[in-house]
Formats: structure tokens, sequence, C-alpha cells
């Protein structure tokens, strides 16, 4: 589908249009190493032909099992083998041979609508998983830029229109909000200061509708408290919409919980002084892998993330935001990410 096909798609779904592969993002995926051929195409997922609610305590979980005709079966049941023996061990299927095709779930609320492949341990049955989705440009970017820029190395392959990434281990954070936020478990103003240096990283690289069932949190236990990281694992609207306050996680309903425990928590100076230290952070990624960077946007900018009103919307937005007429020159997503990281880089220089 076009780009012109997918924005009316969206308008009739609501759904964000899932923007195709283009040329030199795929060449850059290939200089990378993330372009290699698969076993297992999402197509091929599709053709199941039964499907049973995925249930978890007896509440529905939006994902179905699926099944496919027993001829299929094996060879999909091998190809997924091999597909994780790539993602994890980049082939070598010799030390993947004791592992298995426990289960394929498929979920059809949202845009990517993936699948997720349960691989068992046959020796002491410990389970991990990855999803299989569309290879959307977006998520792509998305997941290469969080690769990239954050704390967070990514694992994800590319063939064609599939798209194969790791499972994000952590707490979603709804879940988070409603079972743990309240406990004892975890300290408040560590998890404060993490959430306020996640809303810096998304908005210096666009990555919006972080919304709290977006991320998820991974508690670690440190030797006096516990350490705590934000992390995203839905790359879908990465520098798609318009709007400055997409790209503000406290900004969504949904997060309220938090953004009140960051007001509780955390006064002004201390949130300038976490936000500072995320900056500081990015800009060190960014000096580490210049060219990588440079090469990155250049390839978003040849391929359509969005409509040039949302481009210009948000250029008007981040302008006002920062104070910083710079931002207005810039008419497409990557130009915008990139101003971003040369604004930080003249605010560290200062």
């Amino acid at each position: 589908m076009d780009a012109a096909g997918s924005e009316a798609e969206f308008k009739r779904t609501n759904r964000k249009p899932a923007y195709p592969i283009g040329e030199e993002l795929r060449a850059y995926l290939s200089r990378e190493g993330r372009e290699v051929p698969l076993p297992v195409s999402y197509a091929q997922l599709r053709e199941f032909t039964a499907a049973m609610p995925l249930l978890e305590r007896g509440k529905d979980t939006l994902w179905e099992t699926v099944a496919y005709p027993p001829e299929e079966m094996g060879r999909l049941s091998q190809g997924l083998l091999e597909t994780y023996a790539l993602l994890r061990g980049e082939g070598g299927m010799k030390v993947f041979s004791h592992v298995y095709v426990d289960r394929v779930d498929f979920c059809s609320f949202g845009n990517s609508q993936p699948f997720r492949v349960r691989i068992v341990n046959a020796y002491n049955e410990n389970h991990d998983y990855f999803y299989v989705k569309v290879g959307d440009a977006s998520r792509v970017c998305g997941l290469e830029l969080e690769h990239l820029l954050s704390p967070n190395r990514m694992l994800y392959l590319t063939w064609g229109e599939t798209l194969v990434e790791e499972h994000v281990t952590g707490i979603p954070g709804d879940i988070f909000a409603e079972k743990w936020l309240a406990a004892d478990g975890h300290h408040p103003v560590r998890l404060a200061k993490e959430l306020i240096k996640f809303e810096e990283r998304c908005l210096v690289r666009l990555l919006g509708d972080m919304r709290a069932y977006n991320f998820v949190i991974a508690v670690t236990p440190d030797f006096d408290a516990t350490a705590i990281r934000v992390r995203a694992m839905d790359f879908d609207q990465q520098s798609y919409d318009g709007r400055l306050r997409f790209y503000l996680p406290g900004s969504f309903k949904e997060n309220r919980p938090f953004a009140q425990l960051c007001a509780k928590h955390i006064n002004a100076a201390s949130a300038a002084q976490y936000r500072r230290e995320e900056q500081s952070l990015i800009h060190r990624r960014h000096l580490a892998a210049p060219d990588r960077v440079k090469d990155l946007l250049a390839a978003m900018r040849s391929n359509p993330l969005t409509s040039p009103e949302k481009a210009k919307e948000l250029a008007d937005g981040l302008a006002e935001y920062h104070r910083d007429p710079a931002f207005r020159q810039h008419t497409d997503m990557a130009g915008l990410i990139g101003e971003s990281l040369a604004r930080l880089d003249r605010l560290l220089r200062s």
C-alpha cells in the first residue's frame, strides 16, 4: 500500500497507516545486519485455520492461540525455530536443538496485529518469546533509534515485508500502576526519576503514544535498594503524529498515576537535573555513532512516515516548546530529530 492509500485507510479504520520500507531504509538495514533471509514470513503465519482465546486466570488476554493444518505445522515450527536461532544466536541451529515451539498466539487488537511465538527449553522448561509483525517503516525506525539513542540494545530482524522482534521484559505500565505503584516493593523517587528521563528520551527521538500499556517497568534488585528502568515496548508511533503532547508521556490520561507520582516526589530543580542527565547520555550515544545516526536519518527522510501537514504542526510545536525557531525550517520528521540532536549539542557545549 502506498503512503496516500495508507492515509486513506487510517481515516477509515482510525488506525495509524503502515508505511512500506523504502529502498534507502532497506539498504541501511542490510548494511547494519538487520536485513537477513527469514525462514517464515508474516503472511505465512496469517494462514492459520483455527483460533482459540487465550485466557489468564479466567480473563481474556486479547490474544488468540492459533493452529495450522498438520502438514504445515511441522514446517512452520522448524522455520520459527530457525528464526529464533537467527535472532538470538545469528543462526547455528546446533546449540538450539533442544528448544521447541510451544505456542503461536495472534493479537488482532491494535495496529501491528502481531504473532507472539513461545519458545521452550526442553531440558529445564525455561521459556522465551519473540514477535513476528508486518515490516512497517515507522516501527523499524523506532527500533533503530531506540538501539542507537537509548540505554537499551534492541534485537530485531527484517526480510521483505516481515519484522521479527525480541520480547522486551518488564511489567507493563498499566499493570504496574494497578498492582505495584502503591506497594512498598519499589523506590518511588527512583521510579519518578526514570519516568522523567524516559519522557526526555521520547521527546528528543520523537517516539509517540507512550501510554502506560506501551511501555514496561523493569525492576532489578540492587545491593541497597532497587534499580528501575522504564522501557518502550511499542514503536508503532515513531515520528507520526503532529501533536507535541503525543511525545510527552505525562500528557496522557492513562499515565496520570505516574504524573502524580512525579509531582509528589520530584521538585523542579531535581526534574531539571534528571532531564539534563538524560540529554547528556543521548548526546554521548549520538557522538559514539554519528555516521550511523546520520545514515538512519537520511533513510528516514526518503521514506514517508507521516504527512507534511503533521510534520509542520510538530515543527511549530517544538519551536514553541523549546523557544527555538530553528525547528520551523524542517519539513520532515527526520529533520526534526536531527534538529533535536543538534539542539542538545548546542545546549551541552554552551
